[in-house]
């Protein structure tokens, strides 16, 4: 329980007589640790409301871990409970082991891999500081062009209003062409 980090130090000697309260400390210490969303009721009041905690924790092992406890032992706070609670802690120090080991895999790998390729990760690096800075630029153009889409909004709507009037208002091929050249001399001037 202390390589876990739980904050009480226990020893068999509390479980010779029922100690209750103890047990559902640590069960609940365990229901965080594992799940902290967890909506598990940590009043332990009544023969009722202890019932549901002692409910509440086994379904969540048992559901979430693949974990069986036997909730008339752990109710008992017995010597018995121990046993019980062992299974849960078993698995959580495994775990803890187990992924420490792999950090500690991961770091050496690292630490090869960076003696191997410390050239490459340096031009890598200077890639991923060239292209940060492409996307700050790209970006810090974008907002500008968002900003100005109002105004831009407003004078796409006039010239495709003027378009859809004036493409309306074409009768002739003569009509046209003079169109076309004042709207040539408007773009040249």
């Amino acid at each position: 329980m202390r390589a876990l980090g739980y904050n009480r130090n226990i020893s068999i000697e509390n479980f010779r007589d029922p100690n209750f309260e103890l047990v559902a400390d640590i069960l609940f210490w365990f229901a965080q640790r594992y799940d902290p969303k967890m909506d598990i009721s940590d009043d332990i009041e009544d023969e009722k409301d202890r019932i549901m905690f002692i409910r509440s924790v086994c379904q969540l092992f048992a559901n979430k871990a693949r974990i069986v406890l036997n909730p008339k032992k752990l109710y008992e706070a017995s010597g018995y409970a121990v046993k019980e609670l062992l299974k849960i802690s078993n698995m959580m120090h495994k775990a803890m082991k187990s992924s420490a080991d792999s950090v500690m895999e991961d770091v050496e790998a690292e630490n090869t891999l960076m003696d191997l390729n410390q050239s490459s990760k340096l031009s890598n690096l200077k890639a991923a500081r060239q292209l940060a800075t492409e996307i700050t630029e790209s970006g810090a153009k974008l907002y500008d062009l968002l900003g100005q889409e109002k105004e831009l909004r407003d004078a796409r709507t006039k010239a495709v209003e003027f378009l859809d009037s004036i493409s309306r208002n074409l009768d002739s091929n003569t009509e046209q062409v003079h169109l076309e050249r004042t709207i040539q001399d408007i773009i040249d001037g």
